[in-house]
């Protein structure tokens, strides 16, 4: 009966003690992260667009995810697709996050066909397509900062992440540890392609988490705009 008891007391000791030593090893690294970088600024707001609702959709103090589909929608698909499972219906949830789809005037009844393949049961309500012209969806994106041009559907697979603030947000270093340590030039990462599933799930999401961390440290009063990465490429620099 004692040796029961005293199983019983370990065990709920175990219990208790895990998630509190678990805070305990999360709060020296509260504030250890890197903020997602600007890699670009003064985004252009969605001047000469209508939308598939009644209100106004603006980029301005929103946390946007910002998609090109054009003239034929349901051609991308299974980039729309993997956008939806992997980051719309993981960070919904969040205050003033949104997607924004820009699509070609005259696509109203493409972008329907598309909404009932993406939406199962899942609501739309974050999820937003802006119709223009092609002149106008040009100059949008070349506004942007971007290693592709739109193709001659006026679509690319590459998505953009746009702050409240109309900054583009991205890595102005994507290099892997590997490559930092082989000392290979560095590179950035100004868009994420929806196609390729590892970019958005290893690289994309997290950089949504890390922005998302910034903005409720900044509401806290605690966000420290430094950044660990730059600091270690500068003494990288300095070797």
């Amino acid at each position: 009966m004692i040796k029961k008891q005293v199983k019983r007391n370990i065990v709920l000791g175990i219990l208790f003690l895990l998630p509190v030593t678990f805070l305990l090893l999360l709060l020296p690294a509260k504030h250890n992260y890197n903020p997602l970088e600007v890699v670009n600024e003064n985004v252009s707001e969605l001047v000469g667009f209508t939308s598939d609702s009644n209100e106004k959709i603006i980029l301005k103090d929103h946390i946007t995810v910002l998609a090109f589909l054009g003239k034929k929608p349901m051609e991308n698909a299974i980039a729309a697709s993997n956008l939806k499972e992997l980051v719309y219906d993981k960070f919904k949830g969040f205050k003033k996050f949104q997607i924004v789809v820009v699509v070609s005037n005259g696509t109203q009844d493409e972008v329907e066909q598309l909404k009932k393949e993406i939406q199962s049961y899942e609501d739309l309500k974050f999820w937003h397509f802006v119709y223009s012209d092609e002149n106008t969806i040009n100059t949008l994106y070349s506004n942007l900062k971007s290693d592709s041009q739109l193709n001659q559907n006026l679509s690319t697979n590459s998505v953009f992440i746009i702050d409240k603030d109309l900054n583009q947000r991205g890595r102005t270093d994507d290099r892997s540890d590997n490559e930092l340590a082989k000392n290979k030039p560095a590179y950035s990462l100004n868009s994420y392609d929806c196609i390729e599933v590892a970019i958005i799930k290893n690289k994309m999401s997290e950089d949504m988490r890390v922005l998302f961390t910034e903005y409720r440290e900044k509401r806290k009063g605690n966000f420290d705009s430094s950044s660990r990465r730059a600091n270690d490429l500068k003494g990288n620099n300095e070797q």
